[in-house]
């Protein structure tokens, strides 16, 4: 208390001092003169810095670079302009090169030296699903060859690693092991969503990858969209043929909307799909995704699974092996068969185009389940034989696609004939088989 009354009284006795202090004895306050006297010492301590150690002429050259450069500079332009005009066709021989080692024939009519989309252009960044599978590991290779960073992403449930293994010193190609029913955050431009089981094999007589196959559609679906548009990436879905299911008209168009059963051996690869596609569809009318998506005829070619389900695998394989080619049912069946480097080339004519689709790519020339089965007798085997069994269910009957949209919009037409690849595709197999075989030996 007494602290409290003295800490008051010292308070008083100050305030009546301040008040008492005549004005001359007070500091007169000039903030301009502050200011300039503040202004005058930087300026000083600059010039000084300057003028010390030769940074003046430091400062001279520098700016006499920087003059150089842009007086120069327009010539400088025309000069990389015309050389990279001249390296147009060692591009275009070079790419031609690395096609033929990937075993994509040149049809006759095929025009030679034409430039990929990218060269010249912008570097993407581009990512895979599925992309060392059989179809995704081919256009790992295209756009490997365009100058894209590529990002494969597989869980290699039906992929194999064997089929990329040749880009793995390539500093321009990644590999991640990952399922895409989980989400994951990359940056990239383009996005290839190409990751389902598609073969007969694996989505008709395993319960438990019936539910998988339909989780990959949907989910896989719904986190790559999530992803494209996070980033702002383009998105292109691969479909299928078999939306159309048992198709009531033929050939079959864009416009037709199926004849699928939903709740067959087959439904879960055929609803999967159609509900990818209508994800697709969603997040274009709603968020603005900028969509594509295409509808995949029956395509071969080399690095397919050797035993997958599909037909022309089947014959090939069981040609080679010396076992009767299997045909279900009469064998009346008519499928259309498209090579894969044709495929690739509709996904990215796909891509880099401005129209969403939904667009058929495949190779309308219809074959019979016979007429397939004496093509690949005369390919591999003259003496092979054929056995015919009961057919399977939901088995469509017929399956042309309508490429008109395609040929129109995408200026897209399959080139390669089915005498033409399928002996590419037989030699794969042979080497596959024949390694297959003495791996068994040597165990």
């Amino acid at each position: 208390m007494n602290n409290m009354k003295q800490l008051h009284k010292q308070s008083i006795a100050n305030q009546r001092r301040d008040e008492e202090t005549p004005a001359s004895e007070t500091l007169p306050y000039s903030p301009k003169s502050l200011k300039h006297t503040s202004s005058s010492r930087y300026l000083s301590r600059s010039m000084n810095y300057i003028l010390k150690e030769q940074r003046l002429l430091f400062i001279l050259i520098g700016m006499l670079i920087g003059s150089t450069f842009v007086i120069f500079k327009p010539s400088i332009s025309t000069i990389s302009i015309a050389e990279n005009s001249s390296d147009h066709d060692i591009t275009s021989i070079a790419i031609s090169n690395r096609e033929s080692i990937t075993h994509f024939p040149r049809p006759v009519n095929q025009a030679v030296g034409r430039i990929p989309v990218s060269i010249g252009g912008k570097r993407r960044r581009v990512v895979v699903t599925g992309g060392s599978g059989f179809v995704g590991s081919h256009l790992v290779d295209k756009l490997i060859a365009r100058g894209d960073d590529v990002i494969v992403i597989d869980n290699f449930f039906t992929g194999r690693k064997e089929n990329v293994m040749h880009h793995f010193s390539n500093p321009r190609f990644e590999l991640i092991r990952h399922d895409v029913v989980e989400p994951i955050l990359l940056e990239v431009d383009q996005i290839y969503h190409l990751a389902c089981p598609a073969s007969p094999v694996h989505y008709k007589y395993n319960p438990f990858r019936n539910y998988w196959d339909y989780k990959t559609n949907v989910m896989g679906t719904l986190n790559m969209l999530g992803l494209a548009k996070r980033i702002g990436a383009r998105f292109l879905l691969t479909s299928t043929s078999e939306v159309y299911g048992d198709p009531l008209e033929h050939p079959q168009k864009e416009t037709y909307w199926g004849h699928v059963n939903p709740i067959g051996v087959r439904s879960c690869y055929d609803e999967g799909k159609r509900t990818a596609e209508t994800l697709t569809m969603d997040y274009h009318r709603g968020d603005d995704v900028e969509v594509r998506i295409a509808r995949i005829f029956n395509t071969y070619g080399p690095r397919m699974c050797l035993d997958d389900g599909r037909v022309v695998s089947n014959f090939v394989s069981q040609a080679i092996r010396k076992q009767p080619m299997t045909v279900y049912g009469d064998g009346k069946q008519t499928r259309s068969f498209q090579y894969v480097s044709d495929l690739v080339d509709g996904l990215m004519a796909l891509m880099e185009g401005e129209h969403i689709g939904p667009f058929n790519l495949g190779n309308p020339g219809e074959f019979t389940m016979l007429e397939l089965a004496q093509v690949v007798k005369e390919t591999v085997d003259p003496s092979a034989t054929i056995e015919f069994r009961e057919n399977t269910a939901d088995d469509p009957q017929k399956r042309k696609p309508d490429i008109s949209k395609a040929k129109n919009m995408l200026n897209w037409e399959p080139k390669i004939t089915l005498r033409e690849g399928l002996p590419l595709m037989a030699a794969d197999f042979r080497n596959r088989i024949l390694n297959e075989d003495e791996g068994k030996v040597g165990k």
